[in-house]
């Protein structure tokens, strides 16, 4: 399929009942869940020309996912024949857009058009939406943008100065040839372990500037027989039970990044793995976190450390201090003379464009009302912002299983205050200050001491305060059960026709 093949419906409605912001896993499986509700006053607005988000841009060498394949799909949408245990990018974003024709999405997407501002109208009790392709109005906002959708460009000194081509890993430049160039890599994140096995073998040299080791675990991964796909096929039960195995196992993980002296079971694997990967001494230690297993994200890859080895590669342990017209120079004074560098420097994660956009009631916008913080009760609505909805929102990220699941859980929660809403006749819901200050304050408490919060590290898990608004703290399975429902009392409900608000 390509991406012409996934079109979308003509022109803006001038008013919806829902609209949705982003087209990826998050913003389809509101939509999908929507429909099967019963609800088709809906809008998808994606920025792009297609579906799958993150998954539509990252298109580097051996991008992959590095949740199980059995675990990355809509619950309601499994996928009897991944052609790996550990699926690969082409495949995670056809699988995207068989759902839009699955589940027939066409008429309800609308490509090119980026939100550039939403504003809650408190007399119409709607939300005023102005996009790049005209204006229009909407009872619910939801937006689904994704924590991995804009790039983060460092601030490397001498960077607009390089003679050479300079491109981010989700931004990959497939027209420039690789073969023979001299190659700077910023960054030894989870895009980077991916791409430099791929890259390294094409290139004359590639330095690899890394400020922190990450921790490697190696890749189980394995080619699915057509004998699995056909017992899929047939008896959907036994991937349903394979899926709840997979499930229940990385679900365990969770207790070493919640009690960092078990994670040490799980550190010894990584170094027991680094220890047989890298025969020097000095590159070995060189490439040893110094912090617990789990504080920065913990990347699973059985080449990369191969990779590093090569003759034609070299590992600059240090930070970027300059970046000069045909180098680039390290932290300790180090030249590197390239011609091409490539950023695997991630994502705007905590401080997300999309909270300059939107403004909730008494013109408060989103940005300002988080300070640097991102929060949200139960991680999806935001006091002071009626009928707005975060699919992925703050806290729901996950560092040891899929966050499909988070947004599937999410999206229930969604369509439970929609269900409340028609039940009491009102016309918006928020939760109310003190609700939402409470769940804040129980996250923060169970993020402490974490290893997340106590690990030795700062990954890009904590926001600009230091704290860590990106992840989850614990097990999902409390979680998606607490999201199924909705506590009446810790919302705030506003009727139109009375202009007042009424109890919940």
């Amino acid at each position: 399929m390509t991406p012409e093949t996934v079109g979308g419906g003509e022109g803006l409605p001038p008013h919806v009942r829902v609209a949705i912001v982003g087209a990826g896993f998050g913003g389809l499986g509101a939509a999908i869940r929507l429909l099967q509700s019963g609800e088709r006053d809906i809008v998808v607005l994606e920025k792009a020309g297609d579906v799958g988000g993150t998954w539509r841009d990252n298109t580097y060498p051996g991008c992959a996912c590095d949740v199980p394949s059995v675990l990355y799909s809509f619950s309601f949408a499994l996928k009897p024949d991944w052609t790996h245990s550990f699926s690969r990018q082409g495949e995670i974003w056809d699988y995207l857009r068989d759902c839009v024709e699955r589940y027939r999405l066409r008429p309800y997407l609308r490509f090119g058009v980026e939100l550039l501002q939403a504003t809650w109208d408190e007399a119409a009790c709607q939300w005023s939406i102005v996009t790049s392709a005209g204006e229009l109005s909407a009872d619910v906002l939801v937006a689904a943008t994704g924590p991995l959708c804009e790039p983060r460009i460092p601030e490397l000194p001498g960077l607009e100065s390089f003679q050479g081509t300079v491109f981010h890993s989700a931004r990959w430049r497939h027209d420039h040839d690789l073969t023979g160039r001299e190659v700077a890599v910023v960054g030894t994140g989870a895009s980077a372990i991916q791409f430099v096995p791929q890259i390294a073998p094409q290139v004359r040299r590639l330095t690899v500037f890394q400020r922190t080791p990450p921790w490697i675990v190696p890749r189980s991964d394995r080619r699915l027989s057509r004998l699995e796909h056909a017992a899929y096929r047939r008896f959907p039960f036994l991937q349903r039970w394979v899926r709840r195995a997979v499930y229940a196992g990385r679900e365990v993980v969770v207790l070493s990044m919640l009690h960092p002296r078990i994670a040490r079971v799980q550190q010894r694997i990584a170094q027991t793995h680094l220890r047989r990967s890298v025969a020097d001494p000095a590159l070995r230690a060189a490439m040893t976190p110094d912090y617990a297993m789990g504080c920065k994200r913990i990347l699973i890859s059985s080449d990369y450390l191969p990779a590093i080895q090569r003759d034609n590669v070299r590992l600059a342990t240090t930070a970027v201090a300059e970046v000069r017209p045909h180098s680039v120079v390290g932290a300790d004074g180090a030249e590197h003379p390239v011609d091409t560098i490539i950023l695997g420097t991630g994502f705007h994660v905590t401080d997300q464009p999309i909270a300059d956009r939107v403004t909730g009631r008494g013109g408060r916008l989103l940005a300002d009302h988080w300070a640097g913080s991102p929060k949200a009760y139960d991680t999806v609505t935001v006091h002071g912002f009626p009928n707005f909805f975060l699919v992925l929102g703050p806290n729901s990220g996950t560092g040891h299983t899929s966050v499909v699941l988070m947004a599937e859980a999410e999206i229930e929660h969604l369509l439970a205050a929609l269900r409340h809403l028609r039940a009491t006749g009102a016309d918006a819901l928020e939760p109310t200050e003190q609700a939402e200050a409470a769940f804040v304050r129980e996250v923060d408490r169970r993020m402490s001491g974490s290893v997340w919060t106590a690990g030795g590290c700062r990954s890009w898990y904590l926001d600009s305060t230091g704290r860590n608004s990106a992840l989850w703290p614990g097990f999902t399975t409390p979680f998606r059960r607490r999201l199924r429902t909705l506590r009446p009392g810790d919302y705030r409900l506003t009727v139109r026709t009375q202009a007042a608000d009424v109890p919940a």
